[in-house]
């Protein structure tokens, strides 16, 4: 296979866990998801972008949805995390992006919300950005990108299909010693007789011991691995689930054990984040259900555990496809003011990883 075409995990004959995925094995699947990038790749030294993930199309700020954020090791910058922990909710879309562009990415979600019909009395609202350090492939010391160029992340998201690997706030990350990148899954849970979609989306620039579904990564036949320690994650969910705050905090817990499949080194200087929101249209915070008692349907906490289970899956697979998906990647490392080449994920490697369990 040649490094121009890249293939998901499912396409090289590996399918982690039980639960069926959704049509696109992507956290679109989940209705009213959509997912916009923007890539910042120029000469030599720029490698970087952003990844805007919006809970539904319409007006966030007025419609909020419930949500959570859980940190296992806080090595990392995740603007809005005290609001969201106060109030269990999110009021804007979500941003990824490069650690020193979190500042760039408040601006371009107030920008965006500020300017929505609706919100012309808005005077204070909690924008949500997470960040990876991807310096290693990028000169982030540049001011890249910009806060304009994190507002057509926003207004290109769509739903349908996810562009992963080397894209938008994955185009200068590493994992593993490898490419890493944005990538997606989904799953089907049933739960008191109901199907919920739950859909992960992530940004890969951590280290460890990769394994993948339980088996450890070879490049070649020498058996030699690439070894990474430090780096950070963000993990994104969404599902259809009525699920509440306290639960969705759970959920996105979940997301760790997915992250630990996947042979994570959860280090000293590791970021590891995972936010989970909930699209249920009963669940908004609308203006009118915030000014009187309202009646919000939520699974119960005895029910909610194929959820957490088909998290860990979705969290672990959209690991790998960012790393499959990833080309090999040269650019510029800001500590060593070098140029250097990343290289990506060897298919090959995988595909006699999948044929060794036949």
């Amino acid at each position: 296979m040649t490094d121009d075409r890249r293939l998901r995990l499912r396409d090289l004959g590996i399918a982690p866990g039980r639960f069926e995925t959704g049509s696109l094995n992507a956290i679109t699947d989940v209705d009213g998801v959509m997912v916009g990038h923007v890539n910042c790749h120029e000469g030599e030294r720029t490698r970087t972008g952003a990844t805007a993930i919006l809970p539904h199309g319409g007006n966030v700020f007025q419609d909020k949805v419930p949500a959570a954020l859980a940190i296992f090791n806080g090595f990392g910058k995740f603007a809005g995390v005290s609001q969201i922990a106060e109030l269990g909710e999110i009021e804007t879309p979500i941003l990824l992006t490069n650690t020193l562009s979190v500042g760039r990415g408040i601006e371009a979600l107030n920008r965006h919300t500020l300017a929505q019909a609706g919100n012309e009395k808005v005077v204070s609202l909690n924008a949500v950005v997470g960040e990876t350090n991807d310096s290693r492939l990028n000169d982030i010391r540049a001011p890249r990108p910009s806060v304009e160029e994190m507002l057509s992340a926003l207004s290109s998201a769509k739903s349908g299909p996810v562009e992963e690997g080397a894209i938008g706030a994955g185009s200068g990350t590493v994992a593993f010693g490898l490419k890493g990148g944005i990538g997606t899954s989904s799953r089907k849970a049933p739960v008191s007789g109901e199907v919920y979609t739950l859909g992960v989306l992530v940004q890969s620039n951590y280290g460890g011991t990769l394994t993948i579904d339980g088996m450890a990564y070879r490049p070649d036949d020498a058996g030699t691995e690439k070894h990474d320690k430090d780096g950070s994650i963000v993990m994104i969910v969404a599902t259809d689930a009525p699920i509440c705050s306290r639960n969705l905090k759970r959920l996105a817990e979940r997301c760790f054990g997915g992250l630990a499949r996947t042979g994570a080194a959860l280090s000293n200087g590791s970021g590891d984040y995972a936010l989970a929101f909930s699209t249920h249209e009963r669940l908004r915070r609308t203006a009118e259900r915030r000014k009187s008692v309202a009646d919000y349907p939520v699974l119960s906490n005895d029910v909610v555990s194929p959820l957490f289970e088909a998290v860990i899956e979705a969290t672990e697979e959209a690991i790998i496809n960012s790393m499959t998906m990833a080309k090999t990647t040269h650019g510029y490392n800001a500590g060593t003011g070098r140029n250097q080449t990343v290289e990506a994920i060897s298919l090959d490697a995988i595909s006699r990883l999948a044929r060794s369990r036949q």
